[in-house]
């Protein structure tokens, strides 16, 4: 994802699901289409008990999920509480670049 919104969300009460539903549905809102991926930092994840490492590779390259609809990844850069969120390339759309 070259490009994506992103979302503070420091809820203590909102589970990330919730989260990832409200950012979703603002950026179904504000760009009028449906997000297909997010990236968290690997803290929030944890929190949820999801692994944090992909245990068939075993190394810094996280495994996904989906909440809310959408794919869900964590990545060092974001920083915790924050969720970037967009539409994931396609891959004809990857290979153009």
């Amino acid at each position: 994802m070259d490009i994506g919104m992103l979302w503070f969300d420091n809820d203590p009460k909102a589970g990330l699901d919730a989260k990832i539903e409200r950012a979703a549905a603002y950026y179904r809102s504000k760009y009028g289409r449906k997000p297909t991926l997010c990236f968290v930092h690997p803290t929030m994840l944890a929190k949820t008990g999801w692994p944090t490492q992909n245990p068939i590779v075993g190394d810094d390259r996280e495994k996904s999920f989906v909440a809310a609809g959408v794919e869900v990844r964590s990545h060092r850069s974001v920083l915790p509480n924050h969720l970037w969120i967009g539409v994931n390339p396609t891959p004809e759309a990857a290979a153009t670049r």
